[in-house]
C-alpha cells in the first residue's frame, strides 16, 4: 500500500468523505472517521485518515508494529481485516485481506449513520470503576466504553436520570447521567466526552 499522506483536519466528525483521485493507483477517499481496532488482545478507537479498495491509513499514538494483524470495525456491521505494512509518526498503512468496493462501503456507512438508533463505536472492557453519587461512593463493573458513554453492570440502585461522578481506572473522572437501566445493566451518558486519545487502548482501563 502506498504511503498516501493527508493533512489533519480541525474537525474530526464521524463522516466527511471526498474523492481524492490518484493517477495509476487505487480509488482513494479521504475519510474522517473513528474506527474500533482490535489487535492481539487489545482494542482501541483510532482515526481513519483515508481508505481505498485495497487498504487504509490509520492514526493513533500507541505503538504500531509492521506485520500486526488488525480487525477494523467501521460500524457494528462493517468490519475489515488486514495487516500493517508500514508504520511511522503515529500513522500506519493497512493492506486489506480482500479487496473492497470503497464507494459501496462509504455509502453503507453513511446510511447507517443516518438511521435511527445509530451509535458510535464502543470498546469492550472488563473494568471496575467508582460511581460517586449524593448517597456515597460505590463500585460498578464497566462492560463497554465510548467517547460519550459507558455500559455497566449494577445491583439495581441506579435509576434512570441519576447523576454521578464516574472515576475510571487511572483516575480519569467524568460527570455522567444514567441513560437507561434494566435487569442489572445500565448505560451512562458522559456530559463531557472522554478524550479519543484516552481510548486508543483499553489496557489503561483494565484493573
Amino acid at each position: 500500500m502506498n504511503q498516501h499522506r493527508i493533512s489533519d483536519p480541525n474537525d474530526e466528525q464521524e463522516i466527511a468523505a471526498t474523492d481524492a483521485d490518484r493517477r495509476g493507483a487505487d480509488r482513494y477517499r479521504t475519510v474522517w472517521r473513528i474506527a474500533k481496532v482490535i489487535r492481539n488482545g487489545d482494542a482501541g478507537l483510532w482515526r481513519v485518515r483515508n481508505i481505498s479498495d485495497n487498504g487504509m491509513m490509520l492514526a493513533a499514538d500507541v505503538p504500531i508494529a509492521v506485520g500486526e494483524r488488525l480487525e477494523i470495525a467501521l460500524s457494528d456491521t462493517v468490519t475489515l481485516r488486514g495487516e500493517v505494512v508500514w508504520s511511522n509518526d503515529g500513522r500506519c498503512g493497512v493492506a486489506f485481506d480482500k479487496e473492497v468496493d470503497v464507494a459501496d462501503v462509504l455509502k453503507q456507512l453513511a446510511a447507517e449513520q443516518r438511521a435511527t438508533g445509530y451509535r458510535q463505536p464502543r470498546l469492550p472492557v472488563h473494568s471496575q470503576a467508582q460511581a460517586v453519587t449524593d448517597e456515597g461512593m460505590g463500585r460498578i463493573e464497566l462492560v463497554d466504553l465510548s467517547q460519550h458513554g459507558a455500559g455497566f453492570l449494577h445491583d439495581g440502585h441506579f435509576e434512570v436520570g441519576k447523576e454521578l461522578d464516574l472515576i475510571l481506572a487511572g483516575g480519569v473522572k467524568r460527570r455522567a447521567i444514567v441513560r437507561w437501566s434494566r435487569e442489572g445493566r445500565g448505560g451512562l451518558w458522559l456530559t463531557q466526552p472522554l478524550d479519543r486519545a484516552d481510548l486508543e487502548s483499553i489496557r489503561r482501563f483494565e484493573n
